[in-house]
């Protein structure tokens, strides 16, 4: 892993290099990455690291590919507002990537989730052991498939109550709630363009700070966490 982060530093300095370049690169080095085949969850916690772009499914260890500036920027954004937000309340944690979160046939690593108070039993030291309360992905073109279609049956079955999908490059957010069923429904936002969380009582996401990025303390203020 030592050589494809020597590599990644090697094209990151060429500033003739585009970023596409640089992603298709390194698609290319992690396909070529050696790799056990199958292992247990256990094995795969044991063989990454943290600068292992990697997920693990059925036993399976499946490479991801770093993600764009955009992708980090609203990363970033949601997490210093939720964590604020979660902090001020008093509700409960909220990680970023890379963290795993083990469910029942999978090991994910969710760009951003947030685990209530009265699950935080299941916050282990490098993963947290069973489903979270919200989920947020950011969508990425290599990423699409796998959040629209298995995570999101994956994220459904293991009972997640929210799960938010970004997609940067078409500016759509989808929000996910479950039903009495155990069915995820699409919760649109309102008629200002704000989605209600149901996890996160009283969190507010208005969304054109997705794509028009407030300032971090003008956000917080109109969420009331800041006067």
């Amino acid at each position: 892993m030592s050589t494809l982060i020597g590599v990644l530093r090697e094209l990151l300095e060429k500033p003739e290099v585009s970023e596409e370049e640089v992603r298709q690169r390194l698609s290319e080095l992690l396909a070529s990455v050696p790799r056990p085949r199958k292992m247990t969850y256990e094995e795969f916690l044991d063989w990454a690291d943290e600068d292992t772009p990697a997920e693990w499914v059925d036993g399976e260890i499946i490479m991801v590919t770093p993600v764009s500036n955009e992708h980090q920027d609203i990363v970033d954004f949601l997490t210093s507002i939720l964590r604020t937000f979660v902090e001020t309340r008093r509700l409960g944690r909220v990680l970023s990537a890379p963290f795993q979160m083990k469910l029942a046939r999978s090991g994910r690593e969710p760009d951003l989730l947030f685990i209530a108070n009265e699950h935080l039993d299941r916050l282990k030291e490098a993963f947290l052991d069973g489903p979270a309360d919200l989920v947020v992905e950011v969508v990425s073109p290599e990423s699409a498939g796998r959040d629209r279609g298995e995570k999101f049956y994956e994220y459904e079955a293991a009972g997640i109550p929210e799960y938010w999908l970004i997609d940067p490059v078409r500016q759509q957010s989808e929000f996910y709630q479950l039903d009495e069923t155990g069915r995820y429904h699409l919760v649109p936002p309102d008629a200002e363009g704000i989605y209600h969380s149901r996890v996160l009582p009283g969190f507010r996401l208005r969304i054109t700070w997705l794509w028009d990025r407030p300032q971090i303390l003008d956000a917080l203020r109109e969420l009331g966490v800041l006067s």
